[in-house]
Order: C-alpha cells, then sequence, then structure tokens
C-alpha cells in the first residue's frame, strides 16, 4: 500500500502563502531525526529536506496565495494547498494522512491525524518540506519587500513585523483578512 503524509505550514502569518507538502517515503528510507517540522531548527531543517527529497518515492507542493486566503479563509486555504500538493503528486497514493483535524477533498482514501507529525514519518517528512518552502518563499518576499523584514520573521506577527506593518501598511504579500492587517488598510 503506498500511503502518502500531508503537512502545511504558514496558518498563522499575516503574510505569505500557506505551503502544504506531500511525500510518499520509500518503504526502507535512511532518513535519521525526522519530527515535526516546529521541534527543529532551521538548519536541521533544511538539511533533512534533501535528504527527504532522495529518500522519496515522490513528493509535491502546493500553495495558496495570500489573496486565495482572504477570499476563502485560512482553513479552506490551507485544504487548497493539501489538495493542490496530493494532486501534484506522479505516482498516486493509495492512502493519505494528514495533520490535523480536516481532511482535504480529494479522491483518495484521507485520514486526518491530530498530533500526526509527531506519529508518522511521512507526515514528518511533509512538515519539513512545506516548512522549508515556505521559509524560501519567504525570503524571496522580503527582497521585494524589504521594509517588513520577512527573512527574520516569515511573515509572523512580531513585535518587528507589526511595527513596520504600521508604519508602512500592509503589501500584496500580506493577508488583508487578518485582524493585524485589516486595521492598516487605507
Amino acid at each position: 500500500m503506498i500511503e502518502a503524509g500531508v503537512d502545511e505550514a504558514g496558518r498563522g502569518p499575516l503574510a505569505g502563502p500557506v505551503v502544504a507538502a506531500a511525500v510518499i517515503l520509500k518503504e526502507n528510507h535512511k532518513l535519521i531525526g525526522l519530527n515535526d517540522s516546529k521541534k527543529l531548527s532551521s538548519t536541521t531543517r533544511e538539511s533533512l529536506s534533501k535528504d527527504i527529497k532522495k529518500n522519496s518515492v515522490d513528493w509535491s507542493f502546493g500553495h495558496a496565495s495570500s489573496q486565495e486566503i482572504d477570499e476563502v479563509n485560512i482553513l479552506q486555504a490551507s485544504l487548497l494547498a493539501m489538495e493542490r500538493a496530493v494532486l501534484g503528486l506522479t505516482k498516486i497514493p493509495n492512502k493519505v494522512l494528514v495533520d490535523g483535524q480536516f481532511k482535504p477533498k480529494i479522491g483518495i482514501a484521507c485520514e486526518a491525524i491530530i498530533g500526526g507529525d509527531t506519529i508518522y514519518e511521512n507526515i514528518m517528512a511533509a512538515s519539513i518540506l512545506a516548512k522549508v518552502e515556505r521559509d524560501r518563499i519567504m525570503i524571496k518576499l522580503n527582497k521585494i519587500y524589504p521594509v517588513y523584514g520577512f527573512d527574520r520573521h516569515k511573515g509572523y506577527p512580531t513585535k518587528m513585523h507589526l511595527e513596520q506593518l504600521k508604519k508602512a501598511g500592509p503589501c500584496e504579500a500580506h493577508r488583508t483578512s487578518f485582524k493585524p492587517v485589516k486595521q492598516y488598510i487605507k
């Protein structure tokens, strides 16, 4: 049976996309140190992401933009990103294991598992790939909008981000439906 793990990164930030990854690990993979991405340093995540890609049968990303998040809400956008990640796989899994309590609408058997990113290796791998990919996107966005410091806080509502948001107002990368951003829309 081919199982894919799916997880997302970026539900809490005020800017940038939500990114999901779907991963099908090789049965006899040699990965050591897999864990929930939030429990790993950025250096460890970066290193593991390369190893995950080498030790996977298949992997894929799905994104939902800030604009899509504003249109459908963060939960629906997260599920949309997960759906895109799964549908981006070239190898069709028999079952999809999703971290959390909600499942994307896909035509494949799917199980939502709260805390799945601490239990199932495919989900841990997806968690890591999604976080690394999202961080890379935020570093690129920092080059376009350097005033906000996206390369440092990745769009999360840090003191520095909120101060810059207040001074400069939101940019195209911000989620205008999120309350801390909405108050600065002119």
